[in-house]
């Protein structure tokens, strides 16, 4: 982090810990209170900020959990894409429901989202993956995402064949590939504060819109 980066980090930190969060400076929309922390915690220099966990379970309720990128955020929802014969695809085929949790410590900043999932649209995904590094697209093609690899090698023999084949072309999007939107039906907002006093702001949505409540810390 650089030190103009470290500068607005605390910065942000000192407004965030001493200021806090109120009810009233929070606003009634929790999709646009994220974009204002979310932008926050990129211009602190807070390195991949759009790294969240993703939190899945299978059909008898079995957690399982792991980092992944937010790929785009709006009203609708909360983008990521991954391979759909993963494991967080098998179990949000059982069970399409998951949870997101998204860290940012320096500026002690947290916020977790609940809802229903679904699978973005073929044309999303391919313009997402577009936008992906050429080595990346090959990639997506390479792995079999969670199955079992004997080896490494096995791994960057089946790349170095991939990149073989589509030499000179456009690496096209597999179809076994692309996004999830997570539907937000609860969003919390955790401010640290001092003495552990912490401030939680959750807001939940139903037919009228959104209503928020404070928790305990």
């Amino acid at each position: 982090m650089s030190v103009l980066s470290t500068l607005r980090a605390l910065f942000t930190f000192g407004r965030g810990v001493f200021g806090g969060l109120d009810e009233l400076r929070a606003g009634e929309d929790p999709v646009a209170l994220f974009a204002a922390w979310f932008e926050a915690a990129r211009k602190s220099g807070f390195y991949l900020p759009e790294s969240m966990s993703l939190a899945t379970a299978d059909a008898a309720g079995r957690p399982s959990v792991r980092m992944v990128l937010l790929k785009g955020f709006d009203e609708s929802g909360f983008v990521f894409y991954t391979n759909y014969e993963s494991r967080k695809a098998r179990d949000l085929a059982e069970n399409p429901w998951a949870a997101l949790c998204l860290h940012w410590n320096v500026l002690q900043r947290q916020v977790r989202v609940r809802g229903p999932v679904s699978k973005v649209t073929s044309e999303e995904s391919e313009a997402y993956f577009r936008t992906r590094p050429r080595g990346s697209r090959v990639g997506a093609w390479a792995s079999r995402q969670s199955s079992e690899l004997p080896d490494r090698a096995e791994l960057e023999r089946r790349y170095a064949e991939l990149e073989r084949r589509y030499a000179g072309e456009e690496v096209p999007l597999p179809e076994f590939w692309g996004g999830y939107r997570v539907v937000p039906e609860v969003m919390e907002f955790w401010q640290g504060r001092a003495n552990r006093l912490h401030d939680r702001l959750e807001y939940r949505r139903d037919d009228a819109g959104w209503s928020v409540r404070r928790l305990y810390p």
